[in-house]
């Protein structure tokens, strides 16, 4: 997949914040959870949404993130981390502190990873992710 975009360049990338990483990532991540949802054919639109928010919520998103752990670069383990230990301001309802936190790092990793215009990587990870949650879904 070729990138859309320019990757950032590393002393624009080393001067965000990893909540800006999130920030990205978080578009991404969505992004590429409603692609693969309309792929499958033949829902609706408010079905497609419901789902969508299903693989979106901090709890799916927490999850997601540990079926990761495995797979991850020592750098990719230090942007993970970066993202979950930063410091974020109010938590929504329907998720505990860790599940957010955890949300945020796998947002921040996904950010990090399509500004640098690894889109292979993000494919990977990404098709881990949910081969994992379609075995989840078939148990």
């Amino acid at each position: 997949m070729t990138p859309v975009h320019q990757p950032v360049e590393p002393s624009v990338l080393q001067g965000m914040s990893v909540l800006a990483l999130a920030h990205v990532g978080d578009a991404v991540y969505e992004l590429l959870v409603r692609t693969y949802l309309a792929r499958q054919g033949g829902a609706k639109v408010s079905d497609l949404h419901r789902r969508t928010v299903a693989h979106v919520s901090a709890p799916a998103q927490a999850k997601a993130a540990e079926r990761l752990q495995p797979l991850l670069t020592e750098e990719e383990r230090h942007i993970y981390r970066r993202g979950r230990n930063a410091r974020v301001h109010g938590v929504p309802g329907g998720c505990t502190v860790a599940e957010y936190h955890a949300a945020t790092a796998l947002e921040a990793l996904f950010g990090q990873l399509w500004l640098t215009g690894q889109a292979a990587r993000i494919e990977a990870l990404f098709a881990h992710i949910m081969e994992d949650e379609e075995e989840d879904h078939a148990s």
